[in-house]
């Protein structure tokens, strides 16, 4: 499974890992993947706090970071981020409708230091998710050396980003949905595409993974290295992955089943009695399509008469806030949570390095099938 990716970043097997868990990315970066920390909800000092940790846990080995930089913004909320609340700039009607859903359900208000505490997490990381905020945590992950690749989870990175990361050697890549994305990248300077397909969970395109992926390497020549993303959580999938062309897999629904991930009981819960055609793309979450466990507060925002979604930060401030109170209730038909096709796959709590190891089990006999099919003579 070494293949050239490996030997540029520094990895055993070509299985990058997207968690916004730090003990995720370690674990998966120990066992000779490449753990991928998920920043875009992240202010820059809680991001500093989370890559200390990991500088401190993952024994030298190398690892990423994953921040969003929309093309299509709220750009009066970039331009109060850091001196107003952004939440005084949600209108009134859409605040009242998403009220009216939670009480309607009797789903209590969190307790006041609750309340606090999640708004001003809510603040801080979303207020991240705009070109300039993006920026600031482009170069907080530049101050630690273990950093050897960031990626832009939404939209084409601004020049003065790809500058800083090539002189650092850091390696810039770019999830992309369709095979004009990544030709788009491409020109920007991202040297490594994710093809995202829309099985994968969050923000996802429309486009299958098996179709995406060749069409993403005719695109760009195959002159850049591409992983292959959205549905894959086999070892048989990364075969398959290979034999088209790309120099590995991104995985990220997979690990939030395990010991590891920052969910708590009763959200894995909801994700293991889930089905695959319960991860359904909305944008209540974001602004943007999502693929997003189905739920009451989810199909709340696609019946009529609800208000239209607001662009990024705002609708994520919105929708967070009203996230934490259905968690707290632990109100299983409101709970909505980013996650791929493959939540229909996951039944019961593993962990990470039974993952890595099945995964890697699974491409050996997917490799031993295929040779067993070649002639001998």
């Amino acid at each position: 499974m070494l293949t050239k990716i490996c030997e540029k970043l520094g990895c055993d097997v070509p299985i990058f890992a997207f968690s916004h868990c730090r003990d995720v990315v370690v674990e998966v970066s120990k066992a000779g993947g490449f753990g991928v920390l998920g920043a875009a909800t992240f202010g820059p000092e809680q991001l500093e706090a989370e890559l200390r940790w990991i500088d401190d846990h993952v024994e030298g080995r190398p690892y990423g970071v994953d921040v969003i930089i929309p093309t299509k913004y709220d750009t009066e909320a970039e331009a109060e981020t850091g001196k107003t609340d952004l939440h005084d700039l949600i209108p009134p009607e859409h605040k009242a409708f998403m009220e009216r859903i939670l009480t309607d359900a009797g789903v209590p208000e969190l307790p006041d230091d609750e309340r606090r505490r999640v708004h001003r997490e809510i603040m801080e990381g979303r207020g991240a998710m705009t070109p300039d905020g993006a920026r600031r945590l482009v170069r907080t992950a530049l101050d630690h050396p273990q950093v050897k690749l960031v990626v832009s989870a939404l939209g084409a990175p601004p020049p003065d980003i790809v500058e800083e990361l090539r002189a650092r050697s850091v390696m810039l890549g770019a999830l992309c949905g369709k095979p004009a994305h990544a030709v788009r990248q491409k020109k920007a300077g991202v040297e490594l595409i994710i093809a995202q397909g829309t099985e994968a969970g969050g923000h996802t395109g429309d486009i299958s993974t098996l179709v995406l992926v060749p069409q993403i390497i005719d695109a760009i020549d195959n002159t850049i290295p591409v992983l292959a993303a959205g549905g894959i959580s086999r070892g048989s999938q990364v075969a398959a992955a290979i034999a088209m062309g790309a120099e590995g897999v991104w995985c990220g629904s997979i690990w939030l089943g395990t010991q590891e991930s920052e969910l708590n009981t009763f959200e894995k819960e909801a994700l293991f009695k889930a089905r695959t055609e319960d991860a359904v793309r909305r944008r209540a979450r974001t602004g943007k399509p999502v693929r997003m466990l189905r739920s009451r507060l989810s199909e709340a925002w696609e019946e009529e008469g609800a208000p239209p979604y607001l662009l990024p930060p705002l609708q994520g401030i919105l929708y967070n806030e009203a996230h934490a109170r259905v968690v707290r209730a632990q109100r299983g038909d409101l709970f909505s949570f980013p996650v791929g096709q493959v939540v229909g796959t996951m039944t019961s709590e593993t962990t990470v390095k039974q993952v890595m190891y099945q995964m890697q089990v699974e491409y050996i006999e997917a490799l031993e099938r295929v040779s067993a099919l070649i002639p001998s003579d």
